[in-house]
């Protein structure tokens, strides 16, 4: 009866420590990428164009350009057929169109960078990179060394993972 009891106050004891924990360490955390556009639509970007988070971190994006529909799109054969830019284990997505104030939600469970542009906007360099976990990772893959299927104003706008680790979040202002 003792030893049944000890165990029951145990099990409690251990619900209520679980319930009690802060909300920030029993659920994944959520990031916000922001699309954005100037006043006239001549600039667009995402914010942050850069971000680290932790292995099972959901990313929001969210349309903040009241002038101009965009997509999150990840680099890879099954959008577009473009070359694969995000890690092989993970899946690809695409937001389609989102209209201003409209959202879409992507959870990122393998370690390593992905890269992800806007549809109508890619040649803008609207384009961003999130980097899961780190290089210690179990299963990390790297950014993608491939050139020929994006252009040089493409690849000088993405952060490198060294500067987005050190940093967390790479925020752009007015799309500069």
């Amino acid at each position: 009866m003792i030893i049944a009891r000890r165990r029951a106050l145990t099990m409690g004891g251990s619900v209520f420590a679980a319930l009690a924990a802060p909300a920030i360490l029993r659920a994944a955390p959520l990031q916000v990428v922001k699309m954005q556009g100037s006043a006239r639509g001549e600039r667009v970007w995402f914010n942050p164009l850069g971000v680290a988070i932790p292995a099972d971190s959901t990313v929001r994006f969210v349309n903040h350009d009241p002038g101009n529909g965009h997509t999150a799109t990840a680099y890879h054969p099954d959008n577009f057929d473009r070359v694969r830019r995000i890690p092989q284990a993970a899946a690809p997505w695409d937001s389609d169109f989102l209209l201003p104030d409209e959202s879409f939600e992507v959870t990122f469970t393998v370690p390593g960078v992905y890269d992800y542009y806007c549809i109508p906007h890619e040649m803008a360099a609207m384009v961003g990179r999130i980097v899961v976990g780190t290089p210690l990772d179990t299963g990390w893959e790297g950014p993608s060394t491939d050139t020929t299927d994006v252009s040089p104003e493409v690849l000088a706008t993405l952060p490198t993972v060294e500067e987005i680790h050190a940093r967390g979040r790479i925020e752009q202002k007015d799309g500069a």
